[in-house]
């Protein structure tokens, strides 16, 4: 069992930045790719970023590329997702989520774990 916890999100201004933490316990997190997922009000849940178990494959959203950056430190169990350019339409809730495989992956059903979440809000 994995627990994720995700830590970071606020009200932030359009063209600010966020960095999102997502926190994990229980197993070690090297054993997982991870993944960072949108929802917006309304909407399906979307994704945003993943990185593979070592770190050396990333893999993001055309609507986010170039603008966001995922990372982990593996030592610290402790992944990253650096928020730049930020748009009124990154507004939703982020969650992390962890895959028992080695590569980076886009598709939502191959995530076992979850965290609950945290807020971002863009505001014009």
């Amino acid at each position: 069992q994995v627990q994720l916890v995700e830590s970071g999100g606020g009200l932030v201004q359009a063209g600010g930045s966020l960095r999102l933490s997502c926190v994990a316990s229980g197993r070690i997190l090297n054993n997982y790719s991870v993944g960072w997922f949108h929802q917006a009000p309304g909407k399906e849940r979307e994704f945003v970023a993943a990185i593979s178990r070592s770190g050396g494959s990333t893999r993001y959203a055309d609507s986010v590329k170039g603008r966001f950056t995922i990372s982990r430190d593996n030592a610290k169990a402790t992944v990253y997702l650096q928020m730049n350019g930020l748009k009124l339409e990154d507004t939703a809730d982020y969650y992390c989520a962890a895959a028992s495989t080695t590569y980076s992956i886009s598709n939502s059903d191959a995530y076992t774990y979850w965290g609950q979440g945290t807020q971002v809000t863009v505001s014009s």
